[in-house]
């Protein structure tokens, strides 16, 4: 990670030399805009001001990035399994870019050395590695356009540094997440389940009501209390903002 130092008139100063040499590599072509990538791995820690006062960081490529992130792979997913219902693609995508996913794919790839940042490497935000995997997409898009951008993350990142198989058969426990969140907030979260009757011969479907602090936050569905629980806390986790799936 590059330690932050600044010249009198505020801006950044790093190897440029370095950088540019590892985000060759990284990429495995010479980038257009430099700069653009620079923004890219600024932390909102090492946030900057130039003088006619805009504010510069990450935060807005990782917006871009995020986004350009699902069209890539919605339709990567769509050509490999032509056969899958639009449930499984969805989720299938999600898997890949939850938070945790995509933190381990940013370290793989080696992001970890290109992040300017003020943060001691023990105060590193959870989120910081998939972050920059976003903001390099960003950068990516509007420098080269869609499809070298779409080849670069399939190529050299989801191909190279993930195994999807493995990805797609992990299970997230999204009640043990909401639970802890509830802990360290001390807030009493409660889930009420309730059977419909499927009719005769019918699995049961249970319907789970998801409450914190007695206030209904969200319901889930499911054929088992587990898999309606975890529906619940999944849309739970999504509305309060702790997970981007």
């Amino acid at each position: 990670m590059f330690l932050l130092n600044r010249k009198k008139n505020n801006t950044l100063i790093h190897d440029r030399n370095k950088f540019r040499s590892e985000l060759k590599d990284l990429l495995g072509f010479r980038p257009i805009n430099l700069r653009l990538y620079e923004m890219a791995f600024i932390h909102r820690s090492a946030t900057y001001t130039l003088p006619d006062g805009v504010r510069v960081n990450n935060e807005r490529l990782e917006y871009l990035g995020d986004a350009i992130i699902d069209s890539i792979l919605s339709d990567y997913l769509f050509r490999l399994y032509p056969e899958a219902t639009e449930g499984f693609l969805t989720k299938t995508r999600a898997r890949i870019v939850n938070r945790e996913t995509l933190n381990s794919l940013g370290l793989s790839m080696g992001l970890d050395r290109l992040i300017v940042s003020n943060l001691a490497a023990t105060d590193s935000p959870r989120n910081l590695y998939g972050n920059a995997v976003e903001a390099l997409v960003g950068a990516l898009f509007i420098d080269t356009g869609f499809d070298r951008t779409s080849r670069f993350f399939i190529e050299k990142g989801l191909k190279k540094h993930l195994n999807l198989k493995a990805v797609l058969s992990s299970e997230t426990d999204y009640k043990s997440l909401i639970l802890e969140y509830c802990q360290k907030n001390k807030q009493k979260l409660n889930f009420t389940a309730r059977e419909k009757n499927s009719g005769t011969g019918m699995q049961p479907l249970f319907t789970v009501t998801l409450e914190i602090n007695s206030e209904e936050i969200t319901r889930g569905e499911g054929t088992t209390k587990k898999e309606a629980e975890q529906e619940a806390s999944l849309a739970a986790l999504r509305k309060l903002g702790l997970i981007k799936t």
